[in-house]
């Protein structure tokens, strides 16, 4: 069985939600995560994993922008 992950969602719409995500073999979480805004896929927001200047194993999704 999968372990899974809570990580906050920093910057854009989302800033503060946090999502629960799978990791893998290797105990990481996914290196994206889309965001789906109100209006579904057309409003989804592009967040990239980061971990810089942080404690291992604490990471945070980062807004990179509008997915479309």
């Amino acid at each position: 069985m999968a372990s899974s992950v809570h990580i906050p969602l920093v910057g854009g719409a989302a800033d503060g939600e946090t999502v629960t995500v799978e990791l893998d073999a290797n105990g990481r979480p996914p290196l994206t995560h889309h965001h789906l805004g109100p209006g579904g896929l057309a409003e989804a927001q592009i967040y990239e994993l980061e971990s810089e200047d942080r404690p291992e194993g604490e990471w945070v999704y980062s807004w990179r922008g509008p997915a479309a």
